[in-house]
């Protein structure tokens, strides 16, 4: 991975290329991107210190490894007619269902292809990364790759069958837990906190409790009865929250997001 190149600069792009940068996984004049909006491919380089080039061929010529970051739809035609300058060199996918079987079916024969799946939290180093256990990328090569991806948060391999629903939980995820956090916060404004504090209180609370339990490894529901004393005010709310189908809401959420691989 001497020369990393992002075709696409989006949001999740730029969170990654700045991470890269920051961490010193990779030096900024050894990150190239292309982007069809010029003008903001620059003053996103300008602003994070990668390089921007003009066009895909510059991008191929001075790559060895490539990221793709575009939107899904846009890949068909990229790999019609750019895919043949992708032989020899490295290719790492966060493209959403873009996986190693569907790359091997589109790309040359010599092109060494990862599908990572990343989430939001990246953009402030507290990603998570699925990366599918089925690959073509050098043992070195994916080391390297991995340990630039684990500056920016936890890494994980899964195998090909559980990248679906570990998308769903990592990926989907954060929307639901930030649904939490505005709905925690409204009702502590409705009983009086300012909305910035309360938006913090919360937010450092949800983060609180998952450190705890990644750090302890201590099951949720332990966790969760140690703070309900009998008689007490949580585990009245936990009846309620209970009573309105919070825990089988969450598995309806992800039970629809799944439905989608059925159809």
């Amino acid at each position: 991975m001497n020369k990393l190149g992002f075709i696409g600069m989006g949001n999740m792009a730029q969170a990654i290329a700045d991470g890269f940068i920051k961490s010193g996984a990779v030096a900024g004049e050894n990150i190239h991107a292309y982007a069809p909006n010029a003008a903001k491919l620059k003053a996103n380089a300008d602003r994070i210190g990668f390089c921007a080039v003009g066009s895909m061929k510059e991008l191929t010529d001075a790559c060895d490894t490539l990221i793709m970051a575009c939107k899904p739809y846009q890949i068909p035609a990229i790999i019609r007619d750019h895919g043949d300058s992708f032989s020899g060199k490295a290719l790492i996918s966060i493209a959403l269902g873009w996986d190693f079987v569907t790359y091997s079916k589109v790309l040359p024969d010599d092109t060494r292809v990862q599908f990572v799946m990343p989430n939001t939290p990246a953009k402030v180093g507290e990603g998570v990364f699925l990366f599918e256990a089925l690959h073509s990328l050098e043992d070195d090569e994916r080391m390297q790759v991995m340990d630039a991806f684990s500056r920016l948060g936890m890494v994980t391999e899964l195998p090909p069958n559980l990248m679906g629903i570990g998308g769903a939980i990592t990926g989907c995820g954060p929307a639901f837990i930030d649904l939490y956090i505005e709905a925690m916060g409204d009702v502590a404004v409705k009983y009086g906190l300012p909305r910035k504090q309360a938006y913090e209180l919360v937010s450092a609370t949800v983060k609180g409790s998952a450190a705890l339990q990644l750090e302890t490894g201590i099951h949720p529901g332990e966790l969760k009865d140690a703070v309900c004393s009998p008689g007490g005010s949580t585990i009245r709310g936990v009846s309620a929250l209970e009573a309105t189908g919070f825990r089988a809401s969450c598995m309806s959420a992800i039970d629809e997001i799944m439905s989608m691989y059925e159809e």
